[in-house]
């Protein structure tokens, strides 16, 4: 009978893909493919993420 033996103690868990949820290869962190690091950027490209922006308010000098 096998046991699992538990990670290192000073090992960090792996983390999460933040497209499929599968488990993150190193070769494409954060992501778990070259496939769903595509998706990422064509997402990117696409303009599906936005970083949040605030409108300036005109100086008086301009009006």
């Amino acid at each position: 009978m096998m046991t699992e033996t538990p990670p290192p103690k000073n090992s960090t868990p792996r983390k999460r893909c933040p497209i499929c949820g599968r488990l993150a290869d190193a070769a494409y962190q954060p992501f778990c493919s070259l496939r769903c690091a595509d998706v990422d950027l064509a997402r990117w490209l696409g303009e599906v993420y936005r970083v949040p922006a605030t409108e300036d308010e005109p100086d008086d000098d301009e009006t």
